[in-house]
């Protein structure tokens, strides 16, 4: 009994059905676009993008605001999947620019020359990419200017970072010393 409970356990972690570590476990139970979260902050998306999707200078220039995007969640896919020709936005399909059979935005490295966006340093998986756009879609665009609640729900309870998003009179805040 024990060996057979043991081989199915084993089963179900190899193929997906278990989470591989805690904190999966923990995004996987506040819905989709916590696995998004995840995607957003492992693909270093906040590099550019920042934690909060309002973007501005970052190594591949200045990001635009995730908060403002037009774009829908189709379009988001593509922008991640093909990255932006000309700009600082990167691809994360492994080939993106290679593969005649899914050209990104139906052109190769051929008809863009100099403009093929750069490789990112992670490739994403499909899944992976629909799971950033969900995320984008659902937590970052069409939000207001970042507030205390969202940092904290994106670093965690506690987070130091956070503390520029406080108010001197929010709720539990410490009033700043004037003079010393």
């Amino acid at each position: 009994m024990r060996a057979t409970l043991a081989i199915v356990l084993l089963g179900a972690f190899a193929l997906g059905a278990l989470p591989r570590h805690q904190s999966y476990a923990q995004d996987a139970a506040h819905g989709p676009a916590s696995e998004g979260k995840r995607v957003f902050q492992r693909a270093n998306c906040v590099g550019c993008h920042k934690w909060h999707g309002a973007g501005g200078g970052g190594y591949g220039g200045d990001a635009l605001s995730l908060r403002a995007t037009q774009l829908d969640r189709d379009q988001i896919i593509e922008t991640v999947t093909c990255g932006r020709p000309g700009t600082g936005m990167p691809y994360f399909q492994r080939g993106a620019y290679d593969n005649e059979a899914h050209p990104c935005y139906g052109m190769g490295r051929q008809e863009l020359g100099k403009d093929v966006p750069v490789e990112a340093t992670t490739f994403l998986r499909p899944t992976e990419v629909g799971a950033v756009a969900d995320y984008v879609v659902t937590e970052v665009k069409g939000k207001g200017e970042p507030t205390y609640a969202e940092c904290i729900a994106f670093f965690g309870e506690g987070s130091r970072v956070c503390n520029v998003y406080k108010s001197p009179t929010a709720e539990g805040a410490q009033p700043s010393k004037q003079g010393g």
